[in-house]
């Protein structure tokens, strides 16, 4: 049976790329188009759609107010259509905290041909947003659901010495969040890669260093990996890990994608695996795909401890299964176990060697 989509864009240019696209999947189609969520409104009950694309920027009522009110009266699978802008990127940080499941950027200029160049990837992300778990994403907009950040370390060692290495993609900008917010300010220093796209990195880097007690930022090449510090790579760059004397430092490449993404888990990952060994710690959360798997895999033969968020609170519960599968996973928890999981063992450990 065909996944029935509902495209929802004020432009009818738009709409009728989207719709051609589409149904030239052999497994989804487009049930209808709407120019604004009135008329969607009344499409959603009539044609009782698998998935929904949702313009960001809407006229007659706000993307965002559309968004809210479906999820409270009819939770579903929304993809995001947005605008590369600063204003486009934070708006859908904020649809993704609402219960988006994902999003695709809209191309700047030559927009028939731009849009046909993401054809695979809006078809991959509406497959993906089919299967995703809703009630997660419900859940983890709620502000109770962030929970109260964690006792502090006290050991300088564990917090200089020790790195958490964090690998997520679809879902994965509420579970990093969840997770950072529970954080101390002596945490050790953390890298982390999410699938996201150019010029959402940064808005999703402030976004959170405005809420987490410790500082996050997107990643620079070449700075030193401090503790209470979280590190993300940006949406065109691998962020890796490297060593400069003593000395964590982040490195950033321009290589070709890996698994498709670039950014890349397995990326991150090996270079965790190679320059930290049995002083890090591999984190990886929901998302579609085996992307991080094999990294985790060599991370755990370097002597890493390794957890993976399980299949109940993950949105998508494809990268921790194949993780899982690789058999480079030591522990499997539920999202909101997993940084007193982690903090737990880096101070239950805390009497081992902490040099590699």
């Amino acid at each position: 049976m065909k996944t029935k989509v509902l495209v929802i864009d004020d432009s009818a240019l738009i709409r009728s790329l989207l719709t051609e696209m589409i149904n030239q999947q052999k497994d989804m189609e487009v049930v209808g188009a709407a120019p604004d969520p009135i008329i969607a409104r009344e499409m959603i009950k009539q044609l009782n759609p698998d998935v929904l694309t949702l313009d960001v920027e809407m006229p007659k009522m706000d993307g965002l107010d559309f968004l809210e009110k479906l999820m409270r009266l009819r939770p579903m699978p929304v993809l995001m259509v947005s605008t590369l802008t600063e204003r486009g990127s934070e708006i859908t940080l904020r649809a993704l905290e609402l219960g988006a499941t994902d999003f695709v950027t809209k191309p700047k200029t030559a927009i028939s041909e731009g849009m046909r160049e993401y054809s695979d990837i809006i078809a991959d992300k509406i497959r993906t947003a089919s299967k995703a778990k809703i009630a997660c994403l419900q859940r983890s907009a709620k502000p109770a659901a962030q929970g109260a950040t964690l006792g502090m370390l006290k050991n300088p060692l564990i917090s200089s010495e020790k790195l958490i290495i964090i690998g997520a993609s679809t879902g994965g900008t509420e579970a990093i969040k969840s997770f950072l917010l529970q954080m101390p300010s002596d945490c050790p220093g953390i890298l982390i890669t999410q699938h996201m796209p150019a010029g959402f990195t940064k808005s999703f880097a402030n976004r959170l260093d405005s809420l987490c007690k410790i500082s996050v930022k997107e990643a620079e090449d070449g700075e030193r990996v401090l503790p209470g510090h979280a590190y993300i790579a940006p949406g065109d760059k691998h962020l890796l890990l490297a060593r400069s004397g003593a000395n964590y430092v982040t490195k950033l490449s321009d290589a070709e994608p890996v698994n498709r993404h670039k950014p890349s888990v397995d990326v991150l990952f090996d270079s965790a695996a190679v320059n930290a060994g049995k002083n890090a710690i591999g984190v990886i959360l929901t998302g579609m795909g085996k992307d991080g798997a094999a990294g985790m895999a060599r991370m755990h033969a370097a002597g890493s401890f390794n957890y993976a968020q399980n299949e109940e609170s993950c949105v998508v519960y494809g990268m921790p299964r194949e993780a899982v599968a690789h058999g480079g996973v030591d522990e499997i928890a539920h999202l909101t176990e997993l940084p007193k999981l982690v903090l737990t063992y880096l101070t239950e450990n805390s009497t081992r060697s902490l040099r590699v």
